[in-house]
């Protein structure tokens, strides 16, 4: 399989201030080592980021930078969107078609919004998933913290088998892009 590492929504605004999400720097780490492992393997590597007019992530602001840290190189793909789900009203199907991808490796934020509707809009499309489990982040809410609505995707996702492709959660250090 040839598989594509996608980094949903790390971006300035929704990683900074006073109340940052679970484990945000480690998170930053991670994705950091999983970039490195896609380029040493010839994986192509994408950056989604979200964007919303007359907001902190409205295009091209300090907010909707990518977040400080991120090791970025220009050979990566950065891709624009305005929904939760990175496939709809983008070039993504079409970039993973281009660069024969039939997997998906996804991490980023925020594991119950963007990271979770990724994940089932890749099943839904045939693609089968690994989700980075300890490379995806949120913030706490009223209900859950971060830490136990990420524990909640990863043990609910790969329960996921009516899309009829695997969907696993798996660890960084466990990621591979090896053929």
């Amino acid at each position: 399989m040839k598989s594509a590492l996608l980094i949903i929504d790390v971006q300035h605004d929704l990683f900074e201030g006073s109340r940052r999400p679970f484990e945000a720097d480690a998170v930053i780490e991670r994705i950091n080592t999983l970039t490195a492992k896609a380029r040493a393997a010839g994986a192509p590597v994408v950056f989604v980021q979200h964007e919303e007019a007359d907001s902190p992530l409205e295009y091209n602001s300090p907010g909707w930078q990518l977040q400080h840290g991120l090791q970025v190189k220009d050979s990566d793909t950065r891709l624009r969107k305005k929904t939760s789900d990175s496939f709809l009203r983008t070039e993504l199907r079409e970039l993973l078609t281009a660069w024969q991808v039939d997997h998906l490796v996804i991490c980023g934020y925020a594991s119950e919004f963007c990271v979770d509707t990724a994940v089932r809009s890749a099943a839904a499309q045939g693609y089968p998933v690994t989700l980075v489990s300890d490379a995806h982040t949120t913030h706490d809410k009223p209900h859950a913290s971060g830490q136990q609505i990420r524990t909640h995707e990863n043990a609910t996702l790969p329960n996921v088998d009516s899309f009829g492709v695997k969907i696993t959660a798996i660890a960084t250090t466990e990621v591979s892009f090896a053929a």
